[in-house]
């Protein structure tokens, strides 16, 4: 890990009062509507109604087995070899059903995020590259996988849902997991602040893109690779679930985290970049951390 030096990550974040991590931060940037309006499930209708198919659908396939399973699929990296910016390039025709928040394609969002904190973090060029990269793990909805297998916000599998899942409790009531007794208690099969690199999480783009940096031995910093593998598990970082299976890095690692989710959340809006202005900025980013073809 780097950055994180005593009470490091708090001053480096702009953090003074450590409580604060347990909150929602605020944008630092203008937004195109308000910030109540955002991540709102309420009353959707028309197009929108392809959100709520999409995590009732999650909630009732993704169980313990299946996200298990598909851990050890994708481990070996069968997708094949392909540079960053070719998988960008084919990302760059997915809509993510389960986002309220924007109809635009993947790609566009991914530049928006990086970005935002390509202008906040100068100092640290990393932390724009992740903004970059930390959705590309959804190319697999465009290699075969249902979107339910790919987007949205994740959670932990093998014990009860946590109350703040989207949609909560009713849309896991077909999962076959609901009426094991291994997993619907607190704790499941999991001990005491056991750590989240330890739970096997619902499946999804960013446990697969985590494997894919791991396996190729991306040297982006620890910090980073947190943000890609836990930015959907919105119960632990926006809400406080989980924390009694977390551990000490975790709680390290949760103001940075936090962070990133408002850039990636808060950039989404009718403002999009000038791709071809700003792409060769970020091709020197990928060939100085992630060069040439990985294994995917």
């Amino acid at each position: 890990m780097i950055l994180l030096e005593g009470n490091g990550a708090f001053s480096s974040l702009g953090l003074d009062d450590p409580s604060e991590i347990y909150r929602p931060k605020p944008p630092e940037f203008e937004l195109d509507k308000d910030v109540e309006n955002f991540r709102n499930y309420e009353n959707l209708d028309g197009e929108m109604l392809r959100v709520r198919d999409t995590y009732y659908e999650m909630h009732t396939k993704q169980t313990h087995e299946f996200a298990s399973s598909q851990r050890a699929k994708y481990k070996e990296g069968i997708i094949g070899r392909y540079s960053v910016l070719e998988m960008m390039d084919l990302v760059a025709g997915l809509v993510d059903e389960s986002d309220p928040d924007t109809s635009l394609t993947n790609d566009i969002h991914m530049y928006q995020t990086a970005e935002r904190i390509r202008a906040a973090y100068p100092e640290h060029p990393w932390f724009a590259l992740v903004g970059l990269i930390h959705d590309l793990g959804k190319v697999l909805a465009m290699k075969g996988e249902p979107q339910w297998a790919v987007v949205g916000d994740i959670f932990v599998t093998g014990c009860k849902p946590s109350p703040s899942v989207v949609f909560g409790e009713p849309s896991f009531t077909k999962n076959p997991d609901s009426t094991d007794p291994r997993y619907n208690t607190e704790y499941g099969i999991y001990q005491p602040h056991c750590g989240l690199e330890n739970v096997v999480t619902s499946w999804g783009h960013d446990e697969y893109m985590f494997q894919v940096l791991k396996r190729n031995n991306v040297q982006i910093p620890e910090e980073g690779l947190y943000m890609i593998r836990f930015h959907s598990l919105y119960p632990w970082h926006h809400h406080d679930d989980y924390r009694h299976l977390c551990n000490e890095k975790d709680n390290a690692m949760l103001p940075w985290v936090q962070k990133f989710s408002s850039f990636d959340l808060y950039s989404k809006g009718e403002k999009i970049p000038v791709i071809e202005e700003i792409r060769p900025f970020y091709e020197d980013l990928i060939a100085q951390y992630c060069p040439g073809k990985l294994l995917w």
